[in-house]
């Protein structure tokens, strides 16, 4: 039976699943190891993925966004965590580190120019990337902007998310005394790295699931408490991101240096009712990039497979594949 308007999942939306034709680890600086895997057209145009968190990771799901006939993939874990190691550390594990490392990775391949695709956390990677290295990149894809400013953190761990979700956030909250709730991130970074294993994962569980359970629009999820691996590198990574601000020079320095990246591209694909990155980043940075065009997906939150989310990142994608003369060349 034909699916009617507002049925499809994000998965018919999505090119088939494809096998990696080559996975290494590479060593980087500060003796962080990190796994990088290559699919698709070695020859088509060349495409970075960024994965959210930090600490996220790369999934099997995000290859699937491009056509492998078309588009040379190429996704990485970044430092810390996937299948990068050492696993969950945060020594030498800054925002300049991981933009030091895509450099390696884009020398390595010996690539000129390449389409940059980052959501989250990845977006606020692909635009500082963009900013440092504007002649690295021919196309921009974002999705779910964070700008890595205080107002952004202050919304999603000083209460401003918890007003429309206040039974997750009273969990989150109550975890900490009293005494030290009036910054969230100090008092989680103080637990996340107490050298405690038990004390650790516990408190990276509900981490992790504060922010799992608002990701999808319409999620009514508990905050999940299962202690995982992933879930620990996940945890201790974005505090020590947040904690240290993104490791920027100022909490502004993202639309400061707008204008580095006036001469590229750019398709930034935004949930309407995204509750860990709102709108109105996305929105204050469209206003600024002339060359950014913003999709506003009703109905949507903040996950990258949600089906609106998906159908507009897929299209941006195919339009690229069939305008080759939308990339920055020169």
């Amino acid at each position: 039976m034909e699916k009617s308007a507002g049925q499809n999942r994000a998965a018919d939306y999505l090119y088939p699943a494809c096998n990696p034709f080559s996975q290494k680890i590479i060593s980087v600086s500060g003796g962080h190891q990190i796994y990088v895997e290559r699919c698709g057209n070695p020859e088509g145009i060349p495409v970075i993925v960024l994965h959210g968190g930090p600490g996220g990771g790369c999934n099997p799901n995000m290859r699937r966004y491009f056509n492998p006939k078309t588009y040379h993939i190429i996704l990485f874990d970044q430092r810390g965590c996937g299948r990068s190691k050492p696993h969950a550390s945060v020594e030498n594990n800054t925002t300049w580190d991981l933009i030091a490392d895509i450099e390696i990775i884009r020398a390595l391949l010996s690539i000129d120019r390449w389409v940059v695709f980052g959501g989250s956390w990845g977006a606020t990677l692909s635009l500082l990337y963009a900013e440092t290295h504007p002649n690295r990149v021919s196309y921009l894809i974002l999705r779910g902007v964070f700008l890595m400013t205080g107002l952004e953190l202050d919304w999603f761990y000083g209460g401003g998310a918890g007003k429309f979700f206040p039974e997750h956030w009273g969990h989150f909250k109550s975890m900490i005394p009293a005494e030290e709730q009036n910054d969230l991130i100090l008092a989680y970074h103080k637990r996340l790295f107490s050298g405690n294993p038990i004390i650790e994962k516990k408190f990276a569980s509900v981490w992790s699931g504060w922010e799992t359970s608002l990701a999808a629009f319409g999620s009514e999820r508990k905050i999940l408490e299962t202690p995982s691996d992933y879930g620990h590198a996940f945890a201790r990574l974005e505090s020590h991101y947040f904690y240290n601000k993104g490791f920027l020079t100022s909490d502004s320095q993202i639309m400061d240096n707008i204008s580095s990246i006036q001469a590229i591209t750019g398709t930034i694909v935004q949930g309407r009712y995204d509750m860990i990155c709102p709108p109105t980043s996305a929105h204050k940075l469209a206003q600024s990039w002339k060359k950014a065009n913003l999709v506003m997906i009703p109905n949507a939150g903040h996950s990258l497979s949600e089906p609106g989310i998906t159908e507009a990142l897929v299209k941006t994608t195919n339009y690229i594949a069939s305008t080759p003369n939308i990339l920055r060349l020169s």
